[in-house]
């Protein structure tokens, strides 16, 4: 199946760029081949997370003029949200240092595209 959307890919960029239908859709400035190297940029950074915890408790304390004593459900509610979020980081990076996430680093798939170059085509 793979094999047969390849053939159809292909047939259709050979399509876009040939001539025979007027003028062609695509001009592409380069050959249309995989680099041997991937950008290397760092991934993005996750969202802000316990903000709802956060506020709550600082609008606990403002209204109780910064006294911790008041607050105690409210700390603790924050507590344990950034303890949870960290513990969810810490699994994801170590789901990522092992490969299991189903994406490649930018460090990996340039390892990858230098071990299998391109075959350079002879037309």
């Amino acid at each position: 199946m793979a094999a047969a959307a390849g053939g159809n890919v292909q047939a259709r960029v050979a399509w876009l760029v040939s001539r025979q239908h007027g003028r062609p859709v695509l001009k592409p400035n380069k050959p249309m081949v995989l680099a041997d190297r991937v950008a290397n940029k760092k991934s993005r950074l996750g969202e802000a997370t316990c903000i709802t915890e956060m506020s709550v408790m600082m609008a606990c304390w403002k209204q109780n003029e910064f006294s911790e004593r008041a607050c105690t459900k409210e700390i603790q509610a924050f507590y344990t949200c950034t303890a949870k979020a960290e513990a969810e980081r810490k699994a994801r990076a170590n789901l990522d240092n092992m490969g299991q996430t189903g994406t490649l680093t930018p460090k990996q798939a340039t390892k990858l595209l230098q071990r299998y170059p391109n075959k350079k085509q002879v037309t």
